[in-house]
């Protein structure tokens, strides 16, 4: 049973970990740079290297959290979310910094969302989609709480403290994983897409064909916008700054994209509970190309700066949210976490390539180059949204695949 306090636990722990691990490149990557004397290049480099790693250990993860639960798997990734950060801080040899990254791609993997979810689908089955939007309502703080935080920290006493001091948060998280239960709902479930009543060898193929398709248009949306995530995580202040806003402008602006994502989730929470995750997903893949299109006028006009970070966070708050529920929708708690686990690869090695091959777009580009890249991948994840829509929308009984209650 997932109770209240585990919620609680779960979201804080979401809130820490991702603002003192995904986070920490769009904060500090210049200044890390700057403070050995590196090409900037070299630290994105070592940010690719641990969303690499989070592709690598993904479907052995998601196993561990399937077979164990995510007590142990999460409570590890805190301790080593706090080692990669005291890394950081310390490595003056670029071998250092790479080893520092890697670590914390071990960490974000056994921490982040993905993680989270499976841990809440294996105690909750089915009924865990309210729990799963409740912590990416902290979750979604994450860039608002630390990137304020980490300027402000980094400006009073240097680099090495702010990274010394988020070491010291990431620590924080350790009692709040270690609290999660060791429970299982039931026997694995499946679902809709996955029931079957021992028709015929030919039903179940039809079946089987049928969920591989949903589950691979699930992988694309996940890959496309883990991209574009990726990138603006790394860039999205730099890009403000670019369009010719001031630094503080920027970062004030782009916090507003933590306020969008919980305003989202909190809507999606209290109101959402009627709405299929495949339509709550084209909806969100539609706005958020819309949304680009805003920050084009960011250099004449603060308020559309503003305004596209706080949509752009609105509909990655929603989209956080069905990450967790479609694969609900479409496998049920069956071995969710393997599953999810092998489907979020892609998405992890070419979101690893996102930050470096935005700073040569932006070089080459200029920032609006970097918008119409994302708006082109955003607009390719919105049709793989409506596929995956028309897909899962209910079906006549004649119309439907043999099989599909």
């Amino acid at each position: 049973m997932i109770t209240r306090a585990l919620v609680i636990k779960l979201g804080l722990g979401q809130l820490i970990s991702w603002g003192t691990a995904y986070y920490l490149i769009g904060n500090f990557g210049t200044l890390i740079a700057q403070h050995h004397g590196w090409s900037s290049s070299v630290v994105y480099a070592g940010f690719s290297a641990s969303l690499l790693t989070m592709a690598v250990v993904s479907p052995f993860c998601g196993r561990m959290i399937d077979r164990h639960g995510g007590r142990i798997i999460m409570t590890l990734g805190s301790c080593l979310n706090a080692l990669g950060c005291l890394i950081l801080a310390f490595a003056d040899q670029q071998v250092l910094h790479f080893i520092g990254w890697i670590i914390l791609g071990l960490a974000m993997r056994a921490t982040l969302y993905d993680a989270a979810f499976a841990t809440l689908a294996r105690i909750g089955g089915r009924d865990a989609r309210r729990a799963m939007g409740q912590i990416t309502l902290f979750g979604g703080l994450a860039s608002t709480v630390f990137w304020p935080l980490g300027h402000l920290i980094q400006s009073e006493f240097g680099i090495t403290i702010a990274l010394v001091a988020y070491a010291g948060f990431a620590l924080l998280t350790v009692p709040m994983y270690a609290a999660i239960p060791d429970a299982r709902h039931g026997a694995p479930s499946g679902t809709t897409l996955n029931s079957t009543d021992d028709a015929d060898n030919t039903d179940d193929q039809g079946l089987a064909t049928h969920q591989r398709l949903c589950g691979f248009l699930y992988a694309v949306i996940v890959t496309l916008l883990n991209v574009v995530n990726a990138a603006m995580s790394a860039h999205m202040i730099a890009i403000l700054i670019g369009l010719g806003l001031t630094t503080a402008a920027a970062i004030n602006a782009a916090s507003l994209r933590g306020i969008g994502q919980s305003a989202a989730r909190a809507a999606e929470t209290l109101f959402g509970k009627r709405i299929a995750p495949a339509s709550l997903t084209l909806f969100a893949t539609a706005l958020l190309p819309l949304c680009f299109v805003l920050a084009f006028w960011g250099d004449q006009f603060a308020l559309a700066a503003m305004t596209f970070t706080l949509l752009y966070g609105a509909a990655n708050g929603v989209l956080t949210i069905t990450r967790g529920t479609l694969p609900l929708m479409i496998f049920g708690n069956a071995r969710y976490g393997h599953q999810v686990g092998r489907l979020l690869v892609p998405g992890f090695i070419l979101s690893a390539l996102a930050p470096s091959l935005y700073e040569r777009a932006i070089a080459h580009w200029g920032p609006t180059g970097a918008l119409w890249l994302s708006i082109a991948l955003l607009t390719c994840a919105f049709g793989a949204a409506m596929w995956l829509y028309l897909l899962l929308r209910p079906q006549s009984p004649e119309t439907r695949p043999a099989n599909i209650a």
